[in-house]
């Protein structure tokens, strides 16, 4: 295996403290690390040495893991480090076999029905990939199935159960620097019953930068905003930034894992005129409000798109959640930016606004339905949080585009229209 792969320094250095007594542990760090690897490698080896075991390896959307786990990385790493190795992947069902009869189970925490489903089974391995998504009352219902009792093959020793996490490292607010970092409790603070069961390691992009593309860490990377550098390349626990109208607390202490019965739901744009390399994203969040006046924020479809692949996720998300009205930010495109919605969904049901006032006057209303507890996020939505608790009116420069269409989405639903649709056409 080793004329086939090479591990890199801080892969060797993880996979001591994985094959350690440790019982949970966080790898993070910046993004292209080689941290989903190393944990998915050991897992497998997990797997072929306990016939019958059974593993998770979680993402918060269950399209995610799939798509980028199961149908991607965990091919790769058979053919890189396992070659010869065989077993069945059942893509649709969420899992893969092996001879011995172990199982890899790739799933999804992003609706209630989908983590109930996780108490139908133990498991010897739970792994939370890309853990900043996924909220903890999720991660601690996946907690209580650490519980299969498998032995080595040809051993009366048992597998220790494990659980493992990895992430691009978020504000310190988050349930995942309170557990690994400072060893507390995230719900009240209160230290750990057992710290030393939780340890965590720093893995950068440097250390694995012969395994990636060129220019990634000097061209992509190192030219990002300052505080996104922080996180993805450098992998630094950012504080709240001083002044910002939104924190990281009053999004987690809110967050839900489903929405209940929506009276209205909305899509809110803020749509870009092309779609350059330079160009701003095109802000496209979906959002709603129930019977008790609570807001939901449903979905981030933003994208960087041409007006016409804009116009055809905004239609996208119109019919997915049944929408009840976009809302369009039109002052750089005027009827032009209705017209081109109109071409997509021709009785889409849309409301121009014009930004006739500053960004702070339209976010404040708005920040403060989320310090009152009102507003819920279901599940997370990290470019957004990243956006939303980044932005200081004195200090930001760069256009806020999915906290724009955030706010024009709220907006409207805050307004508690009950009219009826206004097509344009």
């Amino acid at each position: 295996m080793a004329d086939v792969f090479k591990f890199t320094e801080d892969q060797r250095t993880a996979l001591k403290l994985i094959g350690g007594t440790v019982r949970n542990l966080l790898l993070f760090g910046g993004s292209r690390s080689g941290k989903t690897l190393i944990l998915l490698f050991s897992i497998v080896l997990r797997a072929l040495k306990a016939p019958g075991s059974r593993h998770a390896v979680f993402r918060f959307r269950k399209i995610h893991v799939r798509e980028a786990v199961l149908m991607d990385t965990f091919p790769k790493l058979m053919k890189l480090c396992f070659p010869g190795i065989q077993y069945k992947s059942h893509e649709q069902a969420g899992y893969v076999r092996f001879r011995n009869g172990a199982e890899i189970w790739f799933l999804g925490l992003d609706s209630k029905e989908r983590v109930d489903k996780i108490l139908g089974r133990e498991y010897a391995t739970v792994y939370f990939n890309e853990c900043s998504e996924i909220s903890y009352p999720a991660v601690t219902t996946a907690f209580t199935r650490l519980a299969q009792r498998v032995k080595f093959y040809g051993s009366e020793e048992l597998l220790p159960n494990r659980a493992w996490f990895d992430c691009n490292p978020p504000g310190k607010s988050h349930w995942s620097y309170k557990l690994f970092i400072q060893k507390v409790e995230p719900d009240n603070n209160t230290t750990l019953l057992f710290p030393d069961t939780y340890d965590s390691m720093l893995i950068n992009p440097q250390g694995n930068k012969e395994n990636l593309g060129e220019g990634y860490i000097d061209e992509t990377l190192a030219q990002m905003p300052e505080r996104q550098r922080q996180r993805f390349l450098e992998g630094c626990w950012l504080d709240d930034m001083e002044g910002a109208l939104w924190k990281r607390e009053m999004i987690d202490r809110a967050r839900v894992i489903n929405a209940p019965q929506l009276r209205r739901v909305v899509v809110g744009v803020d749509p870009a005129m092309t779609a350059k390399p330079e160009s701003d994203e095109t802000g496209i969040i979906v959002a709603g409000i129930d019977a008790k006046g609570e807001y939901y924020v449903l979905y981030d479809d933003s994208r960087k798109a041409s007006p016409l692949g804009w116009a055809q996720a905004v239609g996208y998300m119109y019919k997915k959640w049944h929408a009840d009205r976009v809302v369009c930010e039109t002052n750089n495109g005027g009827d032009l930016v209705i017209t081109n919605l109109h071409g997509v969904v021709r009785d889409i049901s849309c409301k121009k606004v014009i930004a006739t006032r500053g960004k702070l006057t339209r976010a404040e209303p708005i920040a403060a339905l989320y310090e009152m507890g009102k507003v819920h996020h279901v599940g997370s939505f990290r470019q957004l949080e990243d956006q939303l608790c980044s932005y200081n009116p004195e200090m930001t420069q760069s256009s806020p585009d999915r906290m724009d269409a955030l706010v024009w989405a709220l907006t409207e639903l805050s307004a508690g229209s009950s009219a009826s649709r206004a097509i344009f056409a």
